[in-house]
């Protein structure tokens, strides 16, 4: 594990993070970058392993041009799928070790052409990092309050992404998020 207190000078940290009211449920998920820059996002149905891996795609999808990018979960499930199971799901016709269909596929194949994308315009791999969720990590909090946020809105029948890129201010991330009512953790698997 990288000591995420002192980036590389041209290497950027981006947070991610999944939320589920319920799970299956109304999910969310969100990205969180260094410098306060966020997107977040609700689905109307969902669980909390697709917040979990819509953020991490989401995270690679807007910083495709970054050539140094280190992507923080909270979420193994999503690091081990991106960096060991989604090539072999597809090696094996998408499906899993003992021959069950492989959940999530659709998502599965866009990480694949995120990551191909990357690797054909010369770019570095991502560096993934795992963190300890709910234990004081800044970015990592403001994801999860972003995923939350946006699963809170998905119970809403609210289905839409939310960005810095489309008009939204940037966080203080040199602080963690305020606690309130509509912070409160979504149910997590």
């Amino acid at each position: 594990m990288v000591d995420s207190s002192s980036p590389a000078p041209s290497e950027y940290i981006v947070a991610t993070d999944g939320a589920c009211k319920g799970n299956p449920g109304p999910a969310g998920w969100a990205w969180v970058g260094m410098d306060g820059e966020w997107a977040a996002g609700s689905v109307p149905e969902g669980t909390n392993n697709i917040g979990e891996l819509l953020a991490l795609l989401r995270a690679l999808q807007h910083h495709a041009d970054v050539p140094h990018l280190r992507v923080q979960a909270d979420s193994k499930y999503a690091i081990d799928t991106y960096a060991s199971w989604m090539d072999g799901h597809r090696r094996r016709g998408w499906k899993t070790s003992t021959g069950a269909p492989t959940k999530n596929r659709d998502i599965l194949e866009l990480l694949i052409v995120a990551r191909d994308a990357r690797k054909a315009a010369g770019l570095p791999p991502v560096t993934l990092e795992h963190v300890r969720g709910h234990a004081g990590h800044v970015l990592n909090s403001w994801a999860d309050n972003r995923a939350v946020r946006a699963s809170h809105h998905a119970a809403a029948g609210l289905t839409r992404e939310w960005s810095t890129r489309t008009g939204q201010e940037r966080i203080d991330v040199a602080v963690l998020p305020p606690k309130s009512a509509e912070d409160k953790p979504a149910k997590r698997r």
